[in-house]
């Protein structure tokens, strides 16, 4: 970056903290603008060892940020809509809007294999995470969307490193560079309130290899029927998962274990899948998908068996809290869209009081209605600003109690009441949390708290 570039970071959050020290370190003029207010920013900045830094806050700063002359770039924080009026102006006056994941994407000295899809993200990135470091010859890094910010080590990731990054759609929707492996999990209606639609939430996904060279890979789904929502067609080797043989480079099952074929049709027996140790067809699959991402790596598999012999899961994923009175209560927080709860229901074989709800993306729960009515859940208690879209979309198919509450507190005392010896009371609410938590982690965690107290 050349000197006296005049760049904006708009949110001053963890995606964007480590972005400030890093562009002035680059020789940039850096402008911080924040929805709080200008004292508050200060310090924040002050509290990160900055200070003397131009910063815009209050209502309007994005409006008072289009006005700044010979802006060169701005740095969007990944969740905020990406098209308000504010920042079209700056494009049309020639400003770059750009991220702080690209700029990472950039200055990486290790290649990168990054993550991404709507449902298992954690999981997988968690899985390869394990594997790699089991596996001892690299130093591994992983971080991302998973919660920890991989500027933080950023001084000590070598070209030799393993750098895992788990991409969510709002990392990626502003990306000019894609990682040297990327994995496409699964595609479904997910952050439609932020993105507008399926085909914007789909773009934004594609990034994540829009830009890759011939000499990157790309794991997906066998078949990957969403890629023609994508229109982007990819460079790289393209190899696959599924859970039957697809005849092509990648992971599937044969005679129960679980298979990998290089891009030469060489066949390597990995380990039986009955070595998996989580819930549910869906982990299956993220193993697959881990499987072919540490074999793209370079990782060894006697290691990778070893992680998943002794890997439980990620806290609020399909998490056993506690059994009580002979019901088991079942932590899954973070299903914030109807397809992950729908996963959760397949987990499960017991007879279910299902909790659900939450804050509205915007997302149909016409599809989970069905589910519901063929699972084996008894009751249902839902609350939220999706309340009644879920009572009514469970009420066309079925005539399961739904019970409405109003606060969580409720949803579970409700569903002790109606919970019967040898049933599963789960939490996995196909909605946000943000109506009533800052997100799923505090809903699951308050959910811990309820139910440890009965």
């Amino acid at each position: 970056m050349s000197q006296q570039k005049t760049v904006a970071i708009v949110g001053l959050g963890v995606n964007n903290r480590p972005l400030v020290p890093f562009l002035l370190a680059q020789g940039a003029e850096v402008i911080v603008a924040d929805k709080r207010p200008e004292e508050v920013i200060r310090e924040s900045l002050r509290e990160m060892g900055l200070g003397d830094i131009p910063v815009l806050g209050g209502e309007h700063y994005l409006s008072a940020l289009s006005r700044v002359p010979h802006l060169d770039t701005v740095y969007l924080t990944p969740g905020m809509v990406k098209n308000l009026p504010p920042i079209e102006q700056m494009r049309k006056q020639g400003t770059k809007i750009s991220c702080e994941t690209d700029v990472f994407f950039q200055y990486c000295p290790a290649p990168i294999m990054g993550i991404t899809g709507s449902a298992g993200k954690t999981t997988t990135t968690t899985l390869v995470g394990e594997a790699l470091r089991e596996d001892g010859t690299r130093l591994v890094f992983v971080g991302g969307n998973i919660g920890h910010s991989l500027w933080d080590d950023f001084r000590h990731i070598r070209p030799d490193s393993w750098v895992v990054m788990e991409l969510s759609s709002f990392q990626l929707e502003l990306v000019e560079h894609s990682p040297h492996g990327a994995a496409i999990l699964n595609l479904s209606p997910n952050h439609l309130d932020i993105h507008g639609s399926m085909s914007s939430y789909a773009q934004a996904k594609s990034h994540i290899f829009q830009f890759q060279s011939p000499d990157d890979w790309l794991l997906l789904p066998y078949p990957p029927t969403f890629l023609n929502m994508m229109e982007a067609v990819p460079e790289g080797r393209v190899l696959y998962f599924s859970l039957e043989d697809h005849g092509q480079a990648g992971t599937f099952i044969t005679q129960d274990w679980i298979m990998f074929r290089d891009f030469s049709h060489a066949l390597t027996p990995c380990f039986p899948v009955n070595s998996i140790q989580l819930p549910g067809t869906h982990n299956v699959l993220n193993v697959l998908a881990a499987v072919a991402i540490v074999k793209m790596a370079g990782g060894d598999m006697h290691a990778m068996r070893r992680a998943i012999e002794r890997f439980h899961g990620v806290p609020h994923r399909l998490e056993k809290v506690r059994k009580h009175d002979n019901i088991l209560y079942i932590n899954d927080s973070i299903a914030t869209a109807p397809d992950r709860t729908m996963a959760a229901l397949r987990a499960i074989t017991d007879p279910i009081v299902l909790i659900a709800g939450g804050y509205d993306k915007h997302l149909d729960y016409d599809a989970l209605g069905q589910a519901i009515a063929h699972s084996s859940v008894h009751h249902v208690i839902v609350l939220g600003q999706v309340r009644e879209k879920l009572a009514q979309a469970i009420a066309r198919y079925s005539t399961i109690p739904v019970m409405r509450v109003d606060t969580f507190e409720q949803a579970v005392d409700t569903a002790r009441q109606v919970a019967k010896a040898g049933d599963t009371v789960l939490l996995s609410p196909a909605a946000a949390s943000y109506d009533m938590f800052q997100n799923f982690e505090e809903r699951g965690q308050r959910f811990r708290e309820i139910v440890n107290r009965l």
